[in-house]
């Protein structure tokens, strides 16, 4: 199920499945049709194989099942076990009581779970409500644990969203018509009414079925002056979204203004949320008793209805009659309270779309534009270069924040979160409306500018935003003060494309990053030539796999105390067949970057395997090696299965094959990444960190990681050759209290050696016992130098 989940964590994805659903609404009448439809094909994208929907009795005291589609679907004898439950009973109860959605990972832990005859473990349920009214709830369950994540819970609240509103209609369109019977009204208005619902779903855009609906209103009331508004609770500002003064349309949209907005009577109903049908008398005596003030002429006739849309908006829909032969009447009121609804869902319809386009294009925390969008804007303005009758220029910034990962780790993230907020507000102070600010993640940021005049604007824009970064900020009771590395790359040819432009201004913060805190860089041919090596590489990596163009050379950890070896860290080489030996760090921050790590580490791995291997049937001593691999294993509990395949594939003794990460590698899911730990340790396999102490990461994941050994930094044993160095001691006796093992790297002189081993460090790593060696060297020199072998 892991594709249908990455799938699903599209923003794009769930547009698509919820356009198809609301476009499907259309066609669907019947509710059992459409409920069918729900659960076969709509649930069903989303990956789930067990679904129920239930509708609430008249009474709102039982559940009763309509629709279901299970892992048992294709069984002619597949029933719901639960097909009718009380309010308030189990968890289908629990959410139809609460009308609050409900998710749980593992439902054993759930006191209130009813087990049903299917196998679950994982389980989202969402009420069906529509205007605080229960209609019902969609439950679905699945056999895996912690399976149901926040995106299935966003968009199955969509769908019930949508759902709630069908019905609704649905159930009022069979009342609506009864009640046109009942009365034997005119043939007419029913078709009206009926049309009215029909394009409230139909319409995309407002516009549209603003003008659609008067139309048919105008030929059932008196509607020469007709208005719908829209009232916005947070910012406290009602915006007049249609109107119709003298049967003619105004193209304007006026907003009413606060001051004036206390006195109006749309604004009246809007707090009292009861419509109001009142004459020219009864409307002067609202005046009087301070309901409202009169603005503009006086009404011979007045009638408005409220609704509400959700949390944030409120509407009205007000005619008003200036002729005498043309007053409401109590019929009139009921059939405009219907009418008020459509608007209601038309409305809300609209608002969830464009929130699903706008989280699909926008990203979270800042509102900025988001990768894609950025992508999009760019491909089309130098798409617009050759269309263009004078020559133009486009420039993107790239800014990545220097140090911030210091504020996330030692204040916290919502401090960190405050201040990424703050310094948006400040950039974009200093940048056109026109130019795309975006966040591309983390603390790194775009702005592209379209059509510059020259090279001069992007310098005097440059100015502004390091200025406005360097100023001081107030956060969360700190004072922070920032500095951003700029890289900045042009392009006026329409022969160029956004992924290379975004690339180039990559390269080029990089470069300033590099130079210190602060600084700017411009992309230039020496970058261009780096990024063609990089580009070059990242296309051989996968055939470079594919051919066995990699080795693992194998460097000694020894013991410091009672010299001997006692494992070896696996490092690889590549052996490129036109350019020779490629060092390491020319490809793998390639492959991280690229995402071509993954399967580059467990090539490696495999590769360790296959030696471990091999020295054992030549009968040599059973050694422990340890290969680097990146964090991303670390989020997926399919690294756990393929270790196990290694283990069986060469029948390797436990705990002769390790793992080491860098320090640097940060861990997002520390709890995913210990349930992988864990799930390691049945085979033995025992986790490295390596580099410790050159980041900031490390105490974070000594107390939420069960990490086996530290690996002392290079750089702190450099500095025992001139000196004594606190940090190694601080390092050592945090180990100690931690009952770690130590390794120290990079010993290549008798004085580190003998400072290390007064300290305590029982392990180490280094030239002055060997550099990494071919495997049969290595295998020789452990041969010379051990007659057993320590596990650690």
């Amino acid at each position: 199920m892991l594709s249908n989940n990455n799938k699903l964590e599209s923003k794009t994805e769930q547009l698509s499945i919820i356009n198809q659903f609301s476009s499907s609404l259309l066609q669907i009448t019947q509710l059992d049709e459409l409920f069918d439809y729900v659960t076969s094909q709509v649930v069903s994208r989303l990956g789930f194989v067990d679904c129920v929907i239930y509708l609430a009795d008249e009474q709102a005291e039982f559940l009763e099942e309509v629709a279901s589609m299970g892992v048992a679907h294709q069984s002619i004898d597949y029933q719901v076990a639960q097909t009718r439950i009380p309010i308030g009973q189990g968890i289908t109860g629990h959410v139809a009581r609460t009308q609050v959605p409900f998710v749980s990972g593992d439902v054993r832990k759930e006191a209130m779970y009813i087990a049903d005859s299917r196998p679950a473990l994982s389980e989202i349920c969402v009420p069906l409500v529509y205007e605080n009214t229960l209609l019902g709830v969609i439950d679905c369950e699945h056999p895996e644990l912690n399976y149901f994540t926040d995106a299935h819970l966003q968009i199955l609240s969509t769908v019930a969203h949508l759902l709630s509103a069908k019905i609704y209609q649905v159930r009022t369109l069979d009342n609506l018509t009864t009640t046109v019977k009942q009365l034997n009204q005119a043939q007419q208005l029913e078709q009206c009414l009926l049309k009215i619902a029909n394009i409230a779903y139909k319409s995309a855009d407002l516009n549209a079925f603003y003008d659609d609906l008067y139309q048919i209103i105008n030929t059932q009331l008196p509607a020469e002056n007709f208005f719908i508004a829209l009232y916005n609770r947070k910012s406290d500002v009602l915006e007049i979204k249609y109107l119709i003064e003298s049967e003619l349309k105004c193209l304007a949209t006026p907003k009413i203004s606060k001051d004036q907005l206390k006195d109006s009577a749309s604004y009246y109903l809007l707090k009292s949320n009861k419509p109001l049908l009142c004459d020219q008398i009864q409307f002067k005596q609202h005046i009087e008793d301070g309901h409202f003030k009169m603005l503009g002429r006086s009404p011979l006739s007045w009638l408005g209805v409220p609704f509400t849309v959700n949390e944030q908006y409120q509407g009205v829909i007000v005619l008003q009659s200036y002729q005498k032969h043309k007053s409401f009447e109590a019929h009139d009121l009921e059939i405009l309270t219907y009418i008020s609804r459509q608007v209601s869902m038309a409305i809300d319809r609209q608002i969830s779309r464009q929130a699903l386009e706008h989280r699909a294009l926008h990203d979270e925390l800042t509102g900025l534009a988001n990768r894609y969008l950025l992508f999009e804007r760019v491909k089309h303005a130098i798409l617009a270069l050759g269309r263009a009758k004078q020559k133009n220029l486009h420039c993107l910034l790239y800014l990545d924040l220097d140090r911030f990962k210091s504020i996330n780790d030692s204040l916290g993230h919502d401090v960190g979160d405050h201040f990424l907020i703050a310094i948006v507000n400040m950039v974009k102070s200093c940048i056109r409306k026109t130019d795309t600010f975006a966040r591309l993640g983390g603390d790194e940021f775009a702005i592209f500018m379209e059509n510059v005049q020259d090279k001069h604007q992007v310098e005097l824009a440059l100015e502004r935003i390091t200025n406005a970064i360097a100023k001081p900020l107030h956060i969360d009771g700190h004072v922070l003060q920032a500095s951003s590395s700029i890289g900045v790359a042009f392009t006026e040819s329409a022969k160029d494309n956004a992924i290379s432009l975004l690339q180039q201004a990559d390269a080029a913060m990089y470069e300033a990053k590099s130079r210190g805190r602060g600084q700017v860089c411009y992309f230039n041919n020496a970058m261009r030539r780096k990024l063609k090596r990089q580009a070059d590489i990242e296309n051989d990596l996968q055939h470079g796999i594919k051919n066995n163009e990699f080795e693992l050379f194998f460097q000694p950890i020894f013991a410091l105390q009672d010299p001997h070896i006692v494992s070896f860290e696996a490092l690889v080489r590549w052996h490129h067949p036109k350019t020779g030996l490629v060092p390491p760090n020319d490809f793998i921050p390639i492959a991280e970057q690229t995402g071509q790590i993954i399967d580059l580490d467990l090539h490696l791995l495999e590769l360790a395997g296959a030696q471990l291997q091999k020295w054992r049937r030549a009968g040599m001593p059973t050694i422990r090696v340890t290969v680097n691999v990146s964090s991303r294993h670390f989020a997926s509990l399919e690294f756990v299965d393929f270790m196990k395949k290694i283990y069986t594939k060469y029948q390797l003794p436990n705990g002769t094959l390790c793992l080491e990460i860098t320090e640097s590698g940060l861990i997002e899911n520390l709890s995913l990444a210990t349930r992988i730990i864990e799930g390691l340790e049945p085979l033995g396999v025992k986790l490295y960190l390596d580099d410790f102490g050159t980041g900031y990461s490390a105490l974070g994941y000594l107390h939420q990681l069960p990490i086996h050994v530290l690996k002392i930094d290079k750089s702190f044993v450099d500095q025992l050759t001139q000196k004594e160095n606190p940090l190694v001691d601080a390092i050592l006796s945090l180990a100690h209290s931690l009952k770690l093992t130590v390794v120290a790297e990079g010993i290549e002189n008798p004085k580190q050696w003998a400072l290390l081993k007064r300290k305590g460090c029982q392990f180490g790593q280094g030239y002055i016992v060997s550099k990494p060696l071919p495997a049969d060297k290595a295998m020789e020199l452990l041969l010379k130098h051990t007659e057993m072998v320590l596990p650690i």
